[in-house]
């Protein structure tokens, strides 16, 4: 292996060898430990450390990695005390996720280290959101990102990069191609001869390094990432190298020819180099031999201190907790006059209002700049707040979310649109999986707000009319707001904006240019888990939200002789369950309406809370009222028999007469 040092001082030669040196130390003994069952599981990057220590040292210590499973070289060469690693790993409270994921799926803010999920593709998407953070700023940094070659065939990688393109966002893409994906071999992979090619289908500079080659890489990346924060761009990096050890330790590694483990041993990265520190005088044996005793010391000491540390004391309050950043909410009220406008214009001015209150919030979504959004929601934000922060998306939901969860880490607010609420599943992967768990996880919040125009009654058909508000409801991290009236949907996207947590903002569609209410001109906030009592009675308890609101109104204003509480929940997580349960007890019945199909609704987890909590104050069964179990058809005549509304009125008047 030929090494070009171009006049690299042999102080840097040396840090570069340390830096590969220290994590093949800690793994050799991490392996050892492994077989003595003190830690569960290990990806080994044994044969890989060139790649993860020539980039890490490439980049400023202020600029953000996103590494994977066999990166342990990102984490040594920024310095984080061993002991700390060795207890995430062993599952003790002074790692990085409080013992509630293992491995390398942590990210620390004080190394600017954001780790990854089992789901690999997200963490590309995340790095344009820093990127872009980082563009906004005007910071002159990189963002650096990780994945292997088997990660390339997922398609957020794909919309990532073309993201990154089409914004021209400071992204290093990493590929480390070490010819296997678990046991699938490459060419079962992607059919080019090399993955940096697909660079120039994103018109993205790319190039293939020798991955074992750590002198290549550390000059490589250096003079890219430097052009990169004067100009720029994202580049994608395709690592040449091998996997000399599993997938992960229990895989095993007979898949693979044993005559590809003999050509790469000749390969080994370390070995290669210190030949290479020896022959140019830069380090003699002695010298070799000292250095891997003090760090072997070092690892041996840091071992015992992590491993003395005792086993916290499991702590429900704690953990239910720690789902959540800690929110302190602001009551912001309304002095200003109040002038009758749609639900479609709160909404608006909600979203105006948070642009002009939070200069670095950032709103996404396609056709919403020049455009203004399929509904105008945003009609005339673009000149008034710039392309910058109002900003045409490509179609691509899933890069669009981990983005905005990018921004979020960077210290950045904002607001993605979903052109329809029904899109979000192509996006499903990063809301629930990682805006959700990370805070939980790591202590970082996803300071993202997704609106969801939803719902039917338009005769949009299956993909544009559903109300999928279940789907979140279930997820812990989570917050779903869902308004019926303009007033509180303008107050509740102010506080949705302004909490760090990430919350589904319902915008039922067939209420925007059909419901109008007076609503204050200025800036105000309302409180989520605070529901409404819309009118008042004492026969029967009404539950329900958005549309469904105004159908029970319908009914009640039709049959003035029924009289009952209405509660209109407003957010679904967090639930009022102490106006739910208040009503419950003075009426003694109890009937929920939602706009959804029925099983595993919202409407069936109120039931189960009201049957817990206040069963001896009933005086009938509690009633679901809910849309078929079917998709939404499009016909007018089908869609009105599909939906909850046709058969309310009938059912609250069967509860009454119970």
């Amino acid at each position: 292996m030929e090494y070009n040092c171009e006049n690299l001082e042999n102080s840097t030669l040396i840090n570069l060898y340390k830096n590969m040196l220290l994590p093949r130390l800690i793994e050799e003994k991490m392996l050892v430990l492994l077989r003595q069952g003190k830690i569960s599981k290990w990806f080994s990057g044994i044969g890989q450390e060139a790649i993860s220590v020539g980039v890490t040292m490439a980049l400023h210590p202020e600029e953000y990695i996103l590494p994977m499973h066999r990166n342990l070289g990102v984490f040594t060469s920024r310095n984080i005390p061993l002991h700390r690693l060795f207890a995430q790993w062993q599952g003790k409270t002074s790692g990085f996720t409080k013992r509630r994921d293992r491995s390398f799926h942590f990210g620390t803010q004080d190394y600017k280290i954001v780790g990854m999920i089992s789901h690999l593709g997200p963490q590309l998407g995340v790095a344009d959101g820093i990127a872009l953070a980082s563009k906004l700023k005007n910071k002159k940094q990189v963002t650096a990102v990780f994945t292997g070659e088997g990660g390339t065939s997922e398609g957020d990688f794909h919309e990532a990069l073309n993201v990154a393109s089409v914004w021209q966002l400071p992204v290093l893409f990493c590929i480390e191609n070490n010819g296997y994906g678990l046991s699938t071999p490459t060419h079962e992979q992607y059919n080019c001869e090399n993955l940096a090619d697909r660079g120039a289908a994103y018109g993205m500079e790319s190039h293939s390094i020798d991955g074992n080659n750590i002198v290549e890489v550390f000059l490589e990346v250096s003079k890219i990432t430097e052009s990169m924060r004067n100009n720029p761009r994202p580049v994608l990096i395709e690592f040449k190298t091998f996997r000399m050890r599993g997938h992960e330790e229990a895989s095993g590694t007979k898949y693979v020819p044993e005559s590809l483990f003999e050509t790469w041993k000749t390969k080994d990265p370390i070995a290669n180099y210190e030949s290479f520190l020896k022959a140019e005088n830069i380090l003699n044996e002695a010298e070799i031999i000292q250095i891997k005793e003090a760090f072997n010391n070092s690892i041996h000491k840091e071992l015992e201190l992590s491993s003395e540390e005792n086993e916290a004391i499991y702590n429900e309050i704690d953990e239910l907790n720690d789902v959540y950043k800690t929110f302190d909410y602001q009551n912001i009220k309304n002095n200003s006059e109040a002038k009758e406008i749609r639900f479609i214009d709160a909404i608006s001015e909600g979203l105006k209002q948070s642009m002009q209150r939070y200069h670095d919030l950032v709103i996404m979504g396609q056709d919403i700049a020049e455009y203004g959004g399929v509904f105008k929601i945003t009609e005339g934000f673009y000149e008034e707040f710039g392309k910058d922060r109002i900003r045409n998306t490509p179609i691509c939901e899933s890069a669009i979310i981990e983005t905005a969860m990018g921004l979020s880490i960077a210290g950045m607010k904002s607001v993605v649109e979903m052109q329809f609420a029904d899109f979000i599943s192509s996006g499903f992967n990063p809301v629930v999986n990682y805006l959700a768990k990370s805070h939980y996880r790591w202590g970082q919040h996803a300071d993202v707000v997704i609106r969801m125009p939803c719902g039917g009654g338009v005769g949009a058909g299956p993909f544009h009319s559903q109300t999928n508000e279940a789907w979140f409801t279930k997820t812990p991290g989570l917050k779903v707001v869902y308004p019926a009236f303009p007033y509180d949907a303008k107050g509740l996207l102010a506080t949705a904006i302004n909490d760090p947590n990430p919350v589904l903002f319902f915008e039922h569609k067939g209420l925007y240019r059909t419901v109008r209410q007076d609503v204050p001109s200025n800036y105000f906030t309302l409180p989520f888990g605070e529901a409404s009592l819309i009118r008042k009675g004492d026969a029967i308890t009404i539950i329900s939200y958005g549309a469904g609101v105004h159908w029970a109104l319908e009914v009640l204003n039709n049959n003035p002789d029924i009289s009952a509480d209405l509660i209109d929940l407003k957010t679904l997580q967090p639930l009022d369950e102490t106006a739910v349960l208040t009503s419950v007890k003075k009426t003694g019945k109890a009937i929920i309406l939602q706009e959804d199909s029925l099983f595993g609704g919202i409407a069936s987890d109120i039931s189960a809370l009201i049957m817990e909590q206040s069963f001896e104050y009933l005086d009938a069964p509690v009633k679901r009222v809910a849309s078929l179990d079917t998709p939404i058809p499009f016909a007018k005549q089908l869609e009105t028999q599909y939906l909850a509304k046709s058969r309310f009125e009938k059912a609250l008047k069967d509860l009454l007469a119970y």
